[in-house]
Protein backbone atom coordinates (compact mmCIF):
# COMPACT_ATOMS: atom_id res chain seq x y z
CA UNK A 1 0.00 0.00 0.00
CA UNK A 2 3.01 1.97 1.11
CA UNK A 3 4.48 1.41 -2.54
CA UNK A 4 1.57 2.40 -4.22
CA UNK A 5 1.08 5.63 -2.30
CA UNK A 6 4.21 6.31 -3.57
CA UNK A 7 4.56 5.35 -6.78
CA UNK A 8 1.48 7.85 -7.39
CA UNK A 9 3.20 10.73 -5.82
CA UNK A 10 6.06 10.19 -7.99
CA UNK A 11 3.59 10.37 -10.92
CA UNK A 12 1.76 13.05 -9.85
CA UNK A 13 5.63 15.15 -9.36
CA UNK A 14 6.22 14.18 -12.77
CA UNK A 15 2.87 15.70 -14.71
CA UNK A 16 2.98 18.54 -12.62
CA UNK A 17 6.76 19.26 -13.86
CA UNK A 18 6.27 18.45 -17.00
CA UNK A 19 2.77 20.86 -16.92
CA UNK A 20 4.73 23.76 -15.90
CA UNK A 21 7.63 23.28 -18.20
CA UNK A 22 4.92 23.22 -21.21
CA UNK A 23 3.61 25.90 -19.60
CA UNK A 24 7.17 27.99 -19.32
CA UNK A 25 7.66 26.96 -23.33
CA UNK A 26 4.23 28.32 -24.32
CA UNK A 27 5.01 31.53 -22.06
CA UNK A 28 8.16 32.28 -24.04
CA UNK A 29 6.46 31.56 -27.88
CA UNK A 30 4.15 34.28 -26.83
CA UNK A 31 6.18 36.55 -25.30
CA UNK A 32 8.18 36.22 -28.85
CA UNK A 33 5.22 36.67 -31.02
CA UNK A 34 4.41 39.50 -29.15
CA UNK A 35 7.56 41.29 -29.25
CA UNK A 36 7.78 40.43 -33.25
CA UNK A 37 3.87 42.27 -33.60
CA UNK A 38 5.08 45.36 -32.09
CA UNK A 39 7.88 45.48 -33.92
CA UNK A 40 5.78 45.22 -37.41
CA UNK A 41 3.50 47.56 -35.87
CA UNK A 42 6.19 50.12 -35.16
CA UNK A 43 7.55 50.13 -39.25
CA UNK A 44 3.81 50.64 -40.43
CA UNK A 45 3.78 54.17 -41.23
CA UNK A 46 0.81 56.80 -42.60
CA UNK A 47 0.07 56.80 -45.81
CA UNK A 48 -1.98 58.86 -48.27
CA UNK A 49 -3.86 58.32 -51.55
CA UNK A 50 -1.81 59.71 -54.44
CA UNK A 51 -3.03 59.83 -58.21
CA UNK A 52 -0.51 57.50 -60.66
CA UNK A 53 -0.19 56.83 -63.92
CA UNK A 54 -2.34 53.20 -65.07
CA UNK A 55 -0.16 53.36 -67.99
CA UNK A 56 2.71 55.04 -69.71
CA UNK A 57 1.19 58.95 -71.12
CA UNK A 58 2.67 60.73 -73.38
CA UNK A 59 3.54 64.04 -75.16
CA UNK A 60 0.02 66.04 -75.69
CA UNK A 61 -2.22 63.22 -74.73
CA UNK A 62 -5.51 64.08 -72.88
CA UNK A 63 -5.53 63.25 -69.46
CA UNK A 64 -9.08 61.52 -68.45
CA UNK A 65 -10.17 59.43 -65.51
CA UNK A 66 -9.34 56.27 -66.84
CA UNK A 67 -5.46 57.45 -67.04
CA UNK A 68 -5.45 57.10 -63.48
CA UNK A 69 -6.09 55.17 -60.23
CA UNK A 70 -4.79 56.00 -56.64
CA UNK A 71 -2.33 54.05 -54.29
CA UNK A 72 -1.29 54.38 -50.82
CA UNK A 73 1.75 56.66 -50.93
CA UNK A 74 4.23 56.95 -47.65
CA UNK A 75 3.00 60.71 -46.07
CA UNK A 76 6.55 61.64 -45.51
CA UNK A 77 7.41 60.47 -48.95
CA UNK A 78 5.14 62.51 -51.32
CA UNK A 79 6.31 63.93 -54.38
CA UNK A 80 6.45 68.15 -54.31
CA UNK A 81 3.59 69.08 -57.05
CA UNK A 82 1.67 65.26 -56.50
CA UNK A 83 -2.53 65.28 -56.92
CA UNK A 84 -3.97 63.89 -53.86
CA UNK A 85 -7.52 65.70 -54.14
CA UNK A 86 -9.69 63.88 -57.24
CA UNK A 87 -11.69 67.21 -57.13
CA UNK A 88 -8.08 69.47 -58.36
CA UNK A 89 -7.01 66.89 -60.38
CA UNK A 90 -10.66 66.99 -62.55
CA UNK A 91 -12.52 69.45 -61.26
CA UNK A 92 -16.12 69.20 -61.50
CA UNK A 93 -17.03 72.76 -62.56
CA UNK A 94 -14.60 72.43 -65.68
CA UNK A 95 -15.33 70.22 -68.38
CA UNK A 96 -11.78 70.75 -70.31
CA UNK A 97 -8.92 68.01 -69.33
CA UNK A 98 -5.64 68.68 -68.45
CA UNK A 99 -2.74 67.61 -71.08
CA UNK A 100 0.57 65.49 -70.79
CA UNK A 101 3.52 68.08 -70.85
CA UNK A 102 5.73 65.31 -70.10
CA UNK A 103 6.05 61.78 -70.83
CA UNK A 104 4.83 60.12 -67.64
CA UNK A 105 5.71 55.98 -66.91
CA UNK A 106 3.33 53.75 -65.86
CA UNK A 107 3.01 53.52 -61.66
CA UNK A 108 4.82 57.32 -61.54
CA UNK A 109 2.63 59.58 -60.14
CA UNK A 110 1.10 62.52 -61.63
CA UNK A 111 2.97 65.97 -60.55
CA UNK A 112 1.63 69.29 -61.63
CA UNK A 113 4.60 70.44 -63.33
CA UNK A 114 4.18 66.85 -66.36
CA UNK A 115 0.58 68.43 -67.17
CA UNK A 116 -1.26 71.20 -67.93
CA UNK A 117 -3.69 73.45 -66.32
CA UNK A 118 -7.70 72.26 -67.50
CA UNK A 119 -8.05 73.56 -70.93
CA UNK A 120 -4.42 75.35 -71.01
CA UNK A 121 -2.59 75.76 -74.77
CA UNK A 122 0.38 73.35 -74.76
CA UNK A 123 2.72 74.93 -76.90
CA UNK A 124 5.65 76.55 -75.51
CA UNK A 125 3.85 79.19 -73.78
CA UNK A 126 2.79 76.83 -71.56
CA UNK A 127 6.87 76.22 -70.46
CA UNK A 128 7.63 79.50 -69.74
CA UNK A 129 7.68 80.94 -66.26
CA UNK A 130 7.00 84.67 -65.61
CA UNK A 131 9.71 87.41 -67.13
CA UNK A 132 11.20 84.64 -69.60
CA UNK A 133 11.22 84.82 -73.49
CA UNK A 134 11.59 82.02 -75.81
CA UNK A 135 14.74 82.18 -78.14
CA UNK A 136 16.13 79.50 -81.27
CA UNK A 137 19.44 79.06 -81.52
CA UNK A 138 20.68 77.38 -84.94
CA UNK A 139 23.04 74.58 -83.99
CA UNK A 140 24.44 70.75 -85.95
CA UNK A 141 25.82 67.97 -85.22
CA UNK A 142 29.01 69.25 -83.69
CA UNK A 143 27.78 72.16 -82.01
CA UNK A 144 24.11 70.53 -80.95
CA UNK A 145 25.96 67.94 -79.00
CA UNK A 146 25.41 65.09 -81.40
CA UNK A 147 21.83 64.94 -81.04
CA UNK A 148 21.50 63.87 -77.44
CA UNK A 149 19.45 66.61 -76.46
CA UNK A 150 16.14 66.79 -74.92
CA UNK A 151 13.71 69.29 -74.16
CA UNK A 152 14.19 69.64 -70.55
CA UNK A 153 17.81 69.36 -70.49
CA UNK A 154 20.42 72.48 -69.32
CA UNK A 155 23.37 73.55 -71.65
CA UNK A 156 25.81 76.17 -71.61
CA UNK A 157 26.12 78.41 -74.92
CA UNK A 158 29.54 79.31 -75.55
CA UNK A 159 30.48 81.95 -78.76
CA UNK A 160 33.59 81.28 -81.15
CA UNK A 161 34.60 84.57 -83.32
CA UNK A 162 36.83 86.96 -84.27
CA UNK A 163 37.23 90.62 -81.93
CA UNK A 164 38.76 92.66 -84.31
CA UNK A 165 39.02 95.78 -82.17
CA UNK A 166 40.48 99.36 -83.97
CA UNK A 167 43.86 100.56 -82.00
CA UNK A 168 43.95 96.89 -80.07
CA UNK A 169 46.76 95.10 -79.06
CA UNK A 170 48.12 91.68 -80.38
CA UNK A 171 46.31 90.39 -77.21
CA UNK A 172 42.71 92.12 -77.90
CA UNK A 173 42.46 90.63 -81.45
CA UNK A 174 42.39 87.29 -82.94
CA UNK A 175 39.50 84.39 -82.78
CA UNK A 176 38.10 83.76 -79.28
CA UNK A 177 36.04 81.39 -77.86
CA UNK A 178 33.92 82.30 -74.83
CA UNK A 179 31.36 80.66 -72.54
CA UNK A 180 28.54 83.64 -72.67
CA UNK A 181 25.03 81.59 -71.01
CA UNK A 182 25.25 79.19 -68.40
CA UNK A 183 22.44 76.33 -67.51
CA UNK A 184 19.86 77.98 -69.58
CA UNK A 185 17.06 75.50 -70.05
CA UNK A 186 16.11 73.97 -73.74
CA UNK A 187 11.82 73.70 -73.81
CA UNK A 188 12.00 72.32 -77.31
CA UNK A 189 14.11 70.89 -80.02
CA UNK A 190 13.07 71.68 -83.97
CA UNK A 191 9.51 71.61 -83.74
CA UNK A 192 9.49 69.32 -80.73
CA UNK A 193 8.42 70.30 -77.19
CA UNK A 194 7.96 66.45 -75.83
CA UNK A 195 11.28 64.62 -74.64
CA UNK A 196 9.98 61.18 -75.24
CA UNK A 197 12.97 60.60 -77.97
CA UNK A 198 14.21 57.28 -77.16
CA UNK A 199 17.31 57.72 -80.07
CA UNK A 200 19.46 60.21 -80.86
CA UNK A 201 18.37 62.79 -83.47
CA UNK A 202 20.89 65.55 -85.36
CA UNK A 203 18.83 69.08 -84.29
CA UNK A 204 18.79 71.83 -86.77
CA UNK A 205 17.72 74.20 -84.02
CA UNK A 206 17.29 74.16 -80.41
CA UNK A 207 14.79 76.58 -78.46
CA UNK A 208 15.74 77.78 -75.17
CA UNK A 209 13.47 79.77 -72.12
CA UNK A 210 15.59 82.74 -71.45
CA UNK A 211 15.53 86.44 -69.89
CA UNK A 212 14.81 89.28 -72.23
CA UNK A 213 18.50 90.60 -71.67
CA UNK A 214 19.72 87.31 -72.56
CA UNK A 215 17.41 87.39 -75.84
CA UNK A 216 19.48 90.42 -76.67
CA UNK A 217 22.77 88.99 -76.08
CA UNK A 218 22.40 85.31 -78.03
CA UNK A 219 21.11 87.36 -80.68
CA UNK A 220 23.55 89.64 -81.11
CA UNK A 221 26.41 86.53 -80.46
CA UNK A 222 24.01 84.16 -83.34
CA UNK A 223 24.64 86.66 -85.58
CA UNK A 224 28.36 88.10 -85.07
CA UNK A 225 30.25 84.27 -84.76
CA UNK A 226 29.41 80.72 -83.94
CA UNK A 227 27.63 79.14 -81.05
CA UNK A 228 28.29 75.82 -79.67
CA UNK A 229 26.09 74.00 -76.68
CA UNK A 230 27.08 72.29 -74.06
CA UNK A 231 24.87 69.81 -72.00
CA UNK A 232 24.88 70.05 -68.51
CA UNK A 233 24.52 67.13 -66.24
CA UNK A 234 20.96 66.10 -64.95
CA UNK A 235 22.14 66.37 -60.83
CA UNK A 236 24.95 69.05 -61.39
CA UNK A 237 24.07 72.42 -59.62
CA UNK A 238 26.94 74.32 -59.91
CA UNK A 239 27.45 77.54 -62.33
CA UNK A 240 30.42 77.56 -64.96
CA UNK A 241 32.37 80.69 -64.33
CA UNK A 242 34.02 83.09 -66.43
CA UNK A 243 35.78 81.57 -69.25
CA UNK A 244 37.39 83.25 -72.46
CA UNK A 245 40.24 80.98 -74.49
CA UNK A 246 41.76 82.83 -77.40
CA UNK A 247 44.86 81.43 -79.79
CA UNK A 248 47.41 82.53 -77.61
CA UNK A 249 46.53 80.86 -74.55
CA UNK A 250 45.91 77.95 -76.43
CA UNK A 251 48.83 77.42 -76.86
CA UNK A 252 50.58 78.38 -74.48
CA UNK A 253 52.08 81.32 -76.01
CA UNK A 254 52.96 84.22 -73.96
CA UNK A 255 52.80 87.94 -74.89
CA UNK A 256 56.36 89.32 -75.48
CA UNK A 257 57.20 93.13 -75.16
CA UNK A 258 59.26 94.14 -78.11
CA UNK A 259 61.13 97.27 -77.10
CA UNK A 260 61.94 99.49 -80.44
CA UNK A 261 65.05 101.36 -80.59
CA UNK A 262 64.95 104.73 -81.89
CA UNK A 263 67.85 105.41 -83.65
CA UNK A 264 69.33 109.17 -82.60
CA UNK A 265 69.77 111.62 -85.68
CA UNK A 266 73.22 111.51 -86.31
CA UNK A 267 74.38 115.35 -86.52
CA UNK A 268 77.65 116.86 -88.39
CA UNK A 269 79.40 119.60 -87.29
CA UNK A 270 82.24 121.68 -89.00
CA UNK A 271 84.44 124.17 -86.09
CA UNK A 272 85.18 127.42 -87.03
CA UNK A 273 87.42 129.91 -84.84
CA UNK A 274 86.50 133.95 -84.78
CA UNK A 275 89.31 134.96 -82.51
CA UNK A 276 89.64 133.14 -79.80
CA UNK A 277 86.33 132.03 -80.11
CA UNK A 278 85.59 128.28 -81.04
CA UNK A 279 82.26 127.87 -83.17
CA UNK A 280 80.21 124.46 -83.88
CA UNK A 281 78.17 124.83 -87.36
CA UNK A 282 76.04 122.09 -88.43
CA UNK A 283 76.23 120.64 -91.89
CA UNK A 284 74.57 117.42 -93.96
CA UNK A 285 76.51 114.36 -93.17
CA UNK A 286 78.20 113.11 -96.45
CA UNK A 287 78.28 109.22 -94.59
Amino acid sequence: MRMLFGLVLLAGIALAGGAVYLAKDRIGEYQMANAQAQAALAQIVPTVNVFVADKPLKYGQQLKRDDVRQVAWPQNAIPEGAFIDPEILFPENNDELRVVLRAIEKDEAIMAVKVTEPGQDTGLTSRLERGTRAFTIKVDVSSGVSGFLRPGDRVDVYWTGRINIEGASQRGSGDVTKLIQAGIQLIAIDQSAGGERSEAAIAQTVTVAVKPNQVAALAQAQSTGKLSLSLVGAEDDTIASSIEVDQRSLLGIQNETVKVEIEKEKVCTIRTRRGAEVMEIPIPCTN
